[in-house]
């Protein structure tokens, strides 16, 4: 198991909800919108990559048929089943699964979106009925670019095809017949550095970054870049840091 899948199992929970944040958009491409705009109270949903199920709770439509939830981590699994039962008007079920192996029938799913995670394109198209839609939120190569430049690596850091490109190509190619890529720029405002601190050891966005790092010496080093980091992007609004993701609309038909 990689040290990112480990530290994923791990943390059992991707609420970041507690981390103080404001957010501002360059555009208005909303994914859980996209979806409440494509479903209706028949729809089955299949969202890959749920994690503890948060966006589940707290996004996602609640006027649907059934939204199955699937991750690879049973710790995230755990984590989504604990949270549903404070929920019993969603409708929903977790399972653990691999998103690059999907356990399901073909044509079984209205929906299918992931947020922030691999995909296996032509599995998705597998289980999508013959009206199905894929939707897709990820993270770009240019996210948080100034912060990986300089830490000097980082999620993407060092990918040829940004995401972005690689999932809209994969997309085609499985045979979607409609496919509408867009760029999602944003600024993230973080009240203090121990906020932002808090997001760096709980997403992936950096290679390695832990305070359980036991060569003391490197520790420093990144803990002087962070300051250093922190210094030059701090705003009236507060620690600045420059997100780039994008959203995909794949149609079957």
């Amino acid at each position: 198991m990689k040290e990112s899948d480990e530290r994923y199992e791990e943390l059992g929970n991707w609420d970041f909800s507690s981390i103080n944040c404001e957010e501002e958009y360059e555009n208005n491409w909303d994914m859980y919108e996209e979806i409440k705009k494509y479903s209706n109270e028949k729809s089955l949903i299949l969202d890959l990559g749920t994690g503890g199920g948060e966006k589940i709770i707290s996004k996602m439509p609640k006027n649907v048929g059934m939204i199955i939830g699937t991750d690879l981590s049973p710790n995230m699994i755990k984590t989504a089943k604990e949270n549903l039962k404070k929920h019993p008007e969603i409708k929903a079920k977790f399972s653990v699964m691999d998103n690059l192996k999907i356990e399901f029938p073909d044509g079984l799913f209205d929906i299918v979106s992931a947020r922030h995670t691999v995909i296996n394109a032509k599995e998705i198209y597998r289980v999508l009925n013959e009206k199905g839609i894929l939707i897709v939120r990820g993270v770009d190569k240019y996210d948080c670019w100034d912060l990986k430049e300089l830490f000097g690596g980082g999620q993407s850091f060092n990918d040829k095809i940004p995401s972005s490109q690689k999932d809209y190509d994969e997309i085609k190619e499985a045979g979607f017949k409609e496919v509408e890529l867009t760029k999602i720029k944003a600024k993230e405002y973080y009240k203090t550095k121990e906020d932002l601190f808090a997001l760096l050891l709980k997403a992936p966005i950096l290679d390695g970054f832990s305070l359980e790092i036991r060569n003391e010496e490197i520790l420093r080093k990144k803990i002087d870049l962070f300051e250093k980091y922190v210094k030059e992007n701090n705003t009236p609004k507060g620690i600045l840091l420059k997100r780039q993701y994008y959203g995909i609309i794949a149609k079957k038909e």
